[in-house]
């Protein structure tokens, strides 16, 4: 076995001992079967498949496979993030969030935030594709440019979102800036395709929540 010791986890697996199965050295398989499952049951061409091990409360490796486009993207930490056998390229251009093109979940957002982003978006355009995974692989990949979710589950985000920080992104949480140190069972999610645009974008959503 490549990973001895490790255990298998998806939606359904009890809270505590999740939590401390991540925080282990053998570390946990967090795998969600189908990622957008309204979609999938409705015919709707976004969804895939989500796999991630977690090791010491943080992803260590995440697979993302959108089998309609048959698309995977891929990450280890530390080692780049990939799309196929192509390694996405770390963009060192920081756009202004006003020219920024989003991916908004709305119906999960407060009332006072989802007001201020319907009535005076900072962004120039608003994307919503309901699977979670492909929506940071998405951004991962500059499909987007910022990314903003009120409540993901850990399946929702273990494997996307160490696909887009090996990108070269970054994400924290509405109330912590360090992203893992957030609780790892459910938060919500800023996100963009690089440091600078997300600290525009952290600025910005923290003023209107």
């Amino acid at each position: 076995k490549i990973y001895p010791g490790t255990v298998v986890s998806e939606e359904m697996s009890e809270k505590q001992q999740t939590e401390q199965w991540i925080a282990g050295e053998a570390g946990l398989w967090c795998i969600d079967p189908i990622d957008g499952t309204t979609n999938f049951v409705n015919g709707l061409p976004y969804f895939a498949i989500s796999v991630a091990l977690m090791r010491h409360n943080r992803s260590v490796l995440g697979v993302v496979y959108d089998p309609v486009a048959d698309e995977m993207f891929h990450a280890e930490k530390g080692k780049g993030a990939y799309l196929n056998d192509k390694k996405l390229p770390i963009k060192e251009y920081t756009p202004t969030l006003g020219d920024a093109i989003a991916n908004v979940d709305l119906k999960r957002l407060n009332r006072k935030l989802a007001t201020a982003i319907s009535t005076m978006p900072p962004y120039s355009s608003q994307r919503n594709y309901g699977a979670c995974a492909l929506e940071w692989c998405f951004t991962a990949a500059g499909r987007f440019d910022l990314y903003l979710h009120g409540g993901q589950k850990l399946w929702d985000y273990a494997a996307g979102c160490l696909i887009l920080e090996e990108a070269g992104g970054h994400m924290c949480g509405f109330d912590q800036d360090d992203f893992w140190k957030e609780p790892l069972w459910q938060r919500s999610i800023i996100a963009a395709l690089n440091p600078g645009l997300c600290l525009q974008w952290r600025d910005w959503v923290r003023v209107h929540r």
